[in-house]
């Protein structure tokens, strides 16, 4: 094992950096001195108590599970049929080079080689501290409704464990009088004004509403009442197996994503195996496929191509820089980010087919076309893909291993944004490593009491209010002052050096160039476009009275007010000149030293052209 001490002698004197070498760097001793009142330390790199993974493979299923979610198979799909077929896969692998890899390995790269959780990693750059807070803040929102899937799932799993799956025929108690057999609906001149896949009269979407959500009981997001019990025991069940998951850490959940992050690919071959031998399957994909180049003249397309590549990939979060924290120093997280957001990317449109053959399937069934099925998000895998399976042999089977493919695909998910609050917060706060276990508990109880809320029978409003504005415009504006933070007061250069002293070489022109300039851009293009494109918030025919929309942005402005705020608490809290405390904010922690020497690297000019020649 090599400790490598870095010293110095006086305090206006500091032993150069060694040159990089290949040898592995397993412990390198911190050295904290005072200066004027400021601390810095003599090495940016964590301490020697730092866990890592197990093994490799712990850490890559982690990634690929927490960045393969429900998105990849209700969202994805609908919106490649949606925006032109084969034609959106053009706008969305663009943007995946552009910005979704280089953010990905932006974000790996700065969690292994700090050894940090999202708001101790910006010692680098002590002034945007405040996005490391807003990204946690917004991961424990997201945790608030994202949970209440996995228990929906839950609940949909339990339920198929019959003979005969209770959203089959109009004869259960929870049916309306205007329940109306899907056998007997041929054609969308039965359907009046809506399509099939809107259309809230089958077995299925009554057990959906009138079941599983009871929402037809409340009035409103005034009107919210009690929880359900069925949901609040699958809540729970949920929340446990979250905390025995990541109790321990990353020794445990390692092990979890064995299971779930490959269960979601088998799942999804079988049902493909499955779906392609259905009668219409093959129309079904034809229109998944069909290229409409026509598409690509509409903003729109290219706005969803972006937001899809970014939510889908999940930079931002803080999740990827927390699992890379654990990582060996030496780690190659470059091929790790390659790997891993094309395996993401590949998977997404892996699980088009499955969807849209089993949607040309129920067009078939019905007499209707395929967009008056097609549909995303809680209807496709609650309503539609439910009703399809059961109609065929084995369908108690089959509905068993596509609600086990949902839990799977959600759990992970939601592992992953748990430890980003929980690894962010304990780097921060030292007694609460200290006591991680009870950390750990108290904030999974913490995201299921605020959870009750979206299992009220008025719960699908609060969580139609969360989805829309907890990790929307927020998280965008998020990662927006995180690439600013690192390409341009870090510096994409000093960046780079920090990566060669992990792997040996230095990002290539590509990577800094899209860092620097291409990256920022595509974010602020993208965070204007998530404002102007705003519209007035709904769920079904059900609109949201103007209080909502305020509570709405309320929440998503509680995130993103760190960034300020926090930055004033900085400039204020530190001593010196206005100069020295500007210098203070944007030069790592271990450099403070030389703000008082008046060698701050950060106030250098170079000439425009040599900058842009040496991103």
């Amino acid at each position: 094992m090599n400790v490598h001490v870095m010293s110095e002698h006086k305090l206006s004197s500091v032993a150069p950096l060694k040159p990089y070498n290949a040898e592995k760097k397993d412990v390198e001793l911190i050295l904290v001195k005072e200066h004027n009142g400021v601390q810095y330390t003599s090495s940016s790199v964590a301490g020697s108590h730092r866990e890592t993974w197990g093994k490799k493979l712990d850490f890559l299923l982690s990634v690929i599970g927490f960045a393969v979610d429900l998105a990849n198979v209700w969202r994805f799909p609908y919106l490649c049929y949606k925006n032109g077929g084969g034609a959106f896969l053009i706008p969305y692998i663009m943007f995946l080079f552009i910005a979704g890899m280089p953010l990905f390995y932006m974000e790996l790269a700065l969690g292994q080689y700090n050894r940090e959780g999202a708001a101790t990693v910006w010692k680098i750059c002590p002034v945007f501290k405040g996005v490391g807070y807003t990204v946690i803040i917004i991961a424990l929102y997201v945790g608030f409704y994202y949970n209440v899937i996995i228990a929906w799932s839950l609940y949909y799993l339990f339920s198929s464990f019959t003979s005969e799956l209770p959203w089959q025929h109009c004869n259960n108690t929870w049916n309306s009088p205007l329940c109306k057999d899907p056998k007997l609906i041929n054609g969308s001149s039965l359907l009046g004004n809506a399509s099939y896949a809107k259309y809230k009269r089958t077995p299925a979407a009554e057990f959906y509403e009138r079941e599983v959500l009871h929402f037809h009981e409340s009035q409103g997001i005034h009107d919210l009442k009690e929880p359900r019990w069925q949901l609040t025991l699958c809540l729970v069940v949920v929340v446990f197996i979250l905390y025995f998951s990541l109790w321990k850490g990353v020794k445990s959940s390692g092990k979890v994503v064995y299971i779930t992050a490959t269960m979601p690919y088998i799942v999804l071959l079988v049902l493909l195996i499955r779906g392609i031998t259905l009668p219409g399957a093959l129309n079904g994909i034809r229109a998944y496929l069909h290229i409409d180049l026509k598409k690509l003249n509409s903003p729109e397309v290219w706005i969803e191509a972006a937001t899809q590549i970014f939510y889908s990939l999940g930079a931002g979060f803080g999740v990827l820089i927390a699992f890379a924290s654990y990582n060996k120093f030496e780690n190659n997280c470059y091929r790790d980010a390659i790997l891993t957001s094309t395996i993401n990317c590949v998977t997404s449109f892996f699980s088009g087919f499955a969807i849209f053959s089993v949607l040309g399937y129920m067009a078939h069934e019905h007499g209707v076309s395929i967009k008056e099925v097609a549909t995303e998000g809680a209807g496709l895998v609650f309503i539609i893909y439910p009703e399809a399976i059961s109609t065929l042999p084995g369908s108690t089977f089959f509905a068993i291993f596509f609600f086990i493919m949902l839990l799977t695909l959600g759990i992970d998910s939601s592992m992953g944004g748990m430890e980003a609050v929980i690894t962010g917060l304990t780097d921060d706060f030292k007694i609460l490593r200290r006591n991680r276990k009870l950390f750990t508990f108290v904030t999974a109880f913490g995201t299921f009491l605020v959870a009750l809320l979206c299992i009220t029978k008025g719960g699908i409003y609060v969580f139609t209010l969360l989805d829309t504005y907890a990790a929307g415009t927020s998280i965008l504006f998020g990662v927006l002052v995180e690439a600013v933070g690192v390409s341009w007061f870090y510096g994409v250069d000093r960046f780079s050096e920090d990566i060669e002293r992990m792997m040996g070489f230095k990002p290539g022109l590509y990577w800094r160039l899209c860092w620097k300039f291409v990256s920022p851009v595509f974010l602020l293009v993208v965070v204007i476009a998530s404002i102007l494109t705003t519209r007035e918030l709904k769920y079904d025919n059900y609109i949201f009275p103007y209080w909502a929309n305020l509570v709405g942005w309320g929440i998503a402005m509680s995130s993103m007010m760190f960034v300020p705020l926090y930055a004033i608490y900085k400039f204020l809290s530190l001593p010196g000149t206005f100069k020295q405390r500007i210098a203070y904010c944007i030069t790592p922690e271990h450099e403070h030293h030389l703000v008082a020497e008046g060698n701050v690297r950060q106030f250098k000019v170079r000439p425009a052209l040599i900058a842009l020649l040496t991103v």
